[in-house]
């Protein structure tokens, strides 16, 4: 993607979406004393971001900056800001002259998504059940929290509450694990999953997994938090593509 492309980011027509030159100030920009325009910027991009993995933003849906400025309460440039970064991030595709789009999930970016994700979790699962085998239980009630919150979300069928608890599980264990780069690694993929995991059916078999390595991490039993892992991820895929495409 040329650098020029997506530094316009549009709002339905070519004007209005060119940077201000240095000095100059733009149009509903921030007045003195206002947050300062990178914090509004990372508030506008968390606002989109969940209102794509909530699906209010469906796959394929136009997004005009100067329509999602007024639903955020926010002036143009912070939003201008937050949909360059997720087009750089691939969650959003321009559209020549016409603003962005929700970016679709194709079958390739699934798979991928998974291959990178399945070591990554298996190695998250191995240290948070060495950290408790060394005596740092501390993150064990943050599992369980999110086991109890996804069980009562599938209860009350509240899908996005669900998708939400599986989340703060998968994270819950990357916080054990104790290791800041598998945690900023992780990070990178977070929006990715909450999106792939609100898109796809949450089978109860699901849960019941989460559960089993719960048990096995907070007994410190290493190999059986791996092979449960694995096997979870496994079948993560295995539900998703079926969601997804169709496949069995």
């Amino acid at each position: 993607m040329k650098a020029e492309q997506v530094a316009q980011v549009a709002d339905g027509s070519d004007s209005g979406s060119r940077a201000p030159a240095p000095g100059a100030s733009a149009p509903g920009a921030s007045a003195p004393g206002a947050p300062a325009p990178a914090s509004l910027s990372a508030r506008a991009r968390e606002a989109v971001l969940q209102r794509i993995v909530d699906r209010r933003y469906a796959q394929g849906a136009r997004l005009v900056e100067r329509e999602v400025a007024e639903e955020l309460s926010m002036s143009r440039v912070p939003v201008r800001e937050a949909l360059r970064a997720l087009v750089a991030e691939g969650l959003l595709e321009l559209l020549p002259h016409s603003g962005v789009r929700v970016r679709r999930l194709e079958h390739t970016d699934v798979e991928h998504l998974y291959e990178v994700w399945e070591p990554l979790a298996v190695q998250a699962s191995r240290l948070a059940a060495r950290a408790v085998t060394a005596g740092r239980t501390d993150g064990l009630a943050v599992l369980e929290a999110a086991l109890r919150q996804a069980e009562s979300a599938a209860a009350s069928d509240e899908g996005t509450r669900e998708v939400a608890a599986h989340t703060a599980f998968h994270e819950g264990v990357v916080a054990m694990s104790g290791n800041p780069l598998l945690a900023r690694t992780m990070e990178q993929l977070s929006w990715q999953l909450r999106l792939l995991f609100g898109m796809r059916e949450e089978p109860a078999h699901m849960r019941a997994q989460h559960a089993e390595m719960f048990r096995h991490i907070s007994a410190g039993d290493v190999e059986a938090a791996v092979a449960c892992t694995l096997l979870h991820v496994r079948d993560s895929r295995v539900v998703a593509l079926r969601s997804l495409f169709g496949e069995a």
